[in-house]
């Protein structure tokens, strides 16, 4: 049975400093998807263009430590039923994975349709060194989902102990995602000019 005390009222999220903060980022999020869907349906036509969208969800679900895509469900579902985002997010986690299991087997032409999905192939493709990126990726996304359940938590950012108590250890995620995605970036790139380094 879900708790009330964790669904905030639509009034709040007008009115409460970190609820209106998390209400701007959703409505910013879902416009900027309503573009991409636009974008790609006229780029490649409706079909194909919604499959292309949906693919490139799950690259921002397992590579970027930020919730942003977990966040346009987790968001919505729990201010209408107040189920906690980290629960939610873990459910997008199975969701991503069972997309890109029969993408990559079955369809795996859609990874070729744009830059970032051809990025996320060949992570998705090199376990080893490149899951990494997949991990610390996870291991941010759960921080970041963590910090988003307390904003709606509180009424304040003052009140947010969780965020201050563990940000130092999310930019550390942060940053050696950065130094991850850069080593990706570089090997490909080397591959791309057909470079080899001995080793």
């Amino acid at each position: 049975m879900v708790n009330n005390i964790n669904k905030p009222k639509l009034k709040e999220c007008l009115t409460s400093e970190t609820k209106k903060h998390s209400l701007i980022r959703f409505i910013g999020l879902v416009v900027i998807l309503l573009a991409y869907i636009i974008f790609m349906s006229i780029r490649l036509g409706p079909k194909l263009g919604i499959s292309v969208v949906i693919l490139t969800w799950t690259f921002y679900v397992f590579s970027t430590p930020i919730a942003d895509a977990g966040f346009l469900l987790a968001f919505p579902i729990r201010l209408l039923t107040g189920f906690r985002m980290m629960y939610t997010q873990l459910l997008v986690f199975v969701l991503a994975f069972f997309i890109n299991l029969y993408t990559f087997f079955n369809l795996p032409v859609l990874y070729t349709k744009t830059i970032l999905l051809k990025f996320f192939y060949q992570i998705l493709a090199n376990p080893y060194p490149f899951w990494g990126i997949i991990i610390l990726s996870l291991i941010g996304t759960i921080f970041s989902i963590y910090f988003g359940d307390e904003l709606v938590d509180v009424s304040t950012h003052a009140e947010r102990k969780k965020y201050h108590r563990h940000l130092n250890v999310y930019q550390i995620i942060i940053f050696l995602f950065i130094i991850g995605i850069t080593i990706v970036l570089y090997n490909i790139l080397l591959h791309k000019l057909g470079v080899s380094i001995p080793t």
